[in-house]
């Protein structure tokens, strides 16, 4: 799934090439890509979009009257695999959920395309007329993992005990980060992937702090060179999705502990002293 890096730079790509582009129309595809039945999206007709920003894992699309006043914004979330294509003057319409789910058209003829591959076709789009901070799906997320300073860091980990990796994976304490970040930075930060957070001492929050920060200005700047969105093995990693492959670091073997749906990359001769982890959801918390 994109993460803060992969949406950040998508939405400086899109808010330079479509600020300023006056909605002609917004179509829904797919009835499940509409997540909000009012305001009607129909009513940002005629307005031009002031800009495209980013919170956590969503993308934020700010239409308002060229006269000024209230606006609309467009809060749309690409889910696993989804992708806010562009579509150049005179693209065919899609006109099928299998082709896009929900087309953004602007009067200079440019488009927006929805699309997500598979059949579970979860992305989707929330319209919202209020400050979309404080309504759904954005008021039941945590800080930006960018924002958070060790003070804040700190108070998160006491209040939330569990392993470091789920941890930084829980949206609802901090938002933006995903599997990928999450390898990456317990990687960084020279810690277990299943360090309990509630007795982390000080040294750690300011590893975690740190190692947040490197790894998201690293993907950020990768992400930045290409023209679109990357695809997930195109992503920076020393340890995400490299299993039996050597640690850059120390060389030695790049292990997982595997779950159902997803696996947890570390190395042990960086994180936990040398020791293997059951690969199992039992495995022991390590400091």
């Amino acid at each position: 799934m994109p993460e803060i890096p992969e949406i950040r730079a998508h939405a400086e790509r899109l808010e330079a090439l479509a600020a300023g582009e006056v909605l002609k129309r917004f179509e829904p595809l797919s009835f499940t890509a509409l997540k909000t039945a009012s305001p009607s999206p129909n009513d940002a007709v005629g307005w031009p979009l002031r800009s495209v920003s980013q919170r956590a894992k969503f993308l934020l699309l700010r239409f308002a009257p060229a006269a000024g006043g209230d606006g609309l914004t467009f809060v749309v979330h690409l889910m696993q695999g989804g992708r806010l294509r562009v579509l150049e003057p005179g693209a065919k319409r899609p006109r099928r959920p299998r082709d896009g789910l929900a087309r953004f058209e602007f009067e200079s003829g440019l488009g927006l395309l929805l699309t997500e591959p598979g059949t579970q076709k979860r992305a989707g789009v929330w319209v919202i007329a209020s400050d979309p901070a404080e309504a759904e799906p954005l008021a039941r997320l945590g800080p930006e993992a960018t924002d958070i300073d060790a003070a804040a860091m700190a108070e998160l980990m006491a209040t939330h005990s569990a392993r470091l990796h789920n941890f930084l994976r829980d949206q609802r304490v901090i938002s933006g980060l995903g599997r990928r970040l999450a390898n990456e930075i317990c990687h960084r930060a020279k810690l277990s992937p299943f360090a309990p957070t509630g007795r982390m001492d000080s040294d750690g929050v300011e590893a975690v702090v740190a190692a947040i920060g490197s790894v998201v200005d690293e993907s950020l700047a990768a992400e930045r060179q290409l023209p679109q969105m990357s695809r997930s093995a195109e992503r920076p990693s020393a340890v995400h999705s490299r299993t039996g492959e050597s640690c850059p670091i120390c060389g030695d073997v790049v292990r997982a502990v595997e779950y159902r749906d997803y696996s947890v990359n570390y190395c042990a001769g960086c994180q936990t002293s040398g020791r293997v982890l059951a690969d199992n959801t039992t495995s022991k918390f390590l400091r």
